[in-house]
């Protein structure tokens, strides 16, 4: 509503590959696959009837799909999809669910191509970007993130360098650094710096952001795929899994 823009839901609804085989043979199996999909795209359009009424609502632009199919094919048809849009928004999903939902936005974050904005699943309320805290490691992934995020950093009212173990940043780019250069483009902004233990810094990072009453965080997502595998940096994984605010992250 506030930047003016088109926004397109997908909806995505699971088919099991994991049919039984019976004794009548393929013909069986084929009908079990048909009725999961009609089940899969059932619940995928139920969602978009809820969201289609928050759409006209708001009276903002919008569009809307259902997909459904395996988890490979969902994941494949999302991933082209999702490398069109400017912004990709994606709800965490509850940690303590063993479902595939936790597992798509991770697949998005690597194969994109753009940001993504994650929005806690215990979040409430309309989101707002009024004080936002920049994850800064010097790094590639930082930098990409940090020009992803800039409609965001332009609007906000506040900003908040966040830096852990200073010292293993390159110092041509420094957190320093970053606030000149943002100071240049009109946008001031302070700097936090904490030491924190390889183990400790996705909570030392989310007890700053609760001390400066942060409503987003910017970092770059450190992970690949290897063989089939995705794998993800320490920082990215938890922030996964306990992320307390929305969080923008690019790869």
């Amino acid at each position: 509503m506030r930047a003016g823009t088109h926004l397109d839901a997908i909806a995505t609804g699971y088919a099991s590959t994991n049919v039984p085989f019976v004794a009548e043979g393929g013909a069986a199996v084929a009908s079990s696959l048909q009725f999961e999909y009609e089940r899969a795209i059932e619940r995928a359009d139920a969602a978009l009837r809820v969201f289609e009424i928050e759409a006209k609502h708001a009276q903002i632009n919008y569009g809307k799909y259902a997909l459904s199919g395996t988890i490979a094919e969902i994941v494949s048809r999302v991933d082209a999809a999702a490398r069109l849009y400017d912004l990709t928004i994606v709800s965490q999903a509850d940690p303590d669910c063993d479902t595939f939902d936790n597992q798509l936005p991770q697949e998005l974050l690597l194969q994109a191509g753009g940001p993504l904005l994650f929005i806690p699943y215990t979040f409430r309320g309309a989101f707002k970007a009024s004080r936002v805290g920049i994850c800064w490691d010097g790094s590639r992934l930082a930098a990409r993130a940090l020009r992803d995020a800039t409609p965001f950093i332009t609007e906000a009212d506040a900003l908040t360098i966040i830096t852990l173990n200073a010292s293993d940043v390159p110092a041509d780019a420094s957190p320093d650094r970053l606030v000149k250069h943002l100071a240049r483009k009109g946008l001031p902004a302070k700097t936090v710096s904490l030491q924190s233990d390889r183990g400790n810094l996705q909570s030392s990072i989310l007890s700053i952001a609760a001390d400066e009453s942060l409503d987003l965080l910017i970092m770059g997502g450190y992970g690949h795929s290897r063989l089939q595998e995705t794998v993800f940096g320490g920082v990215t994984r938890e922030m996964f899994r306990s992320m307390t605010l929305p969080v923008l992250m690019s790869h």
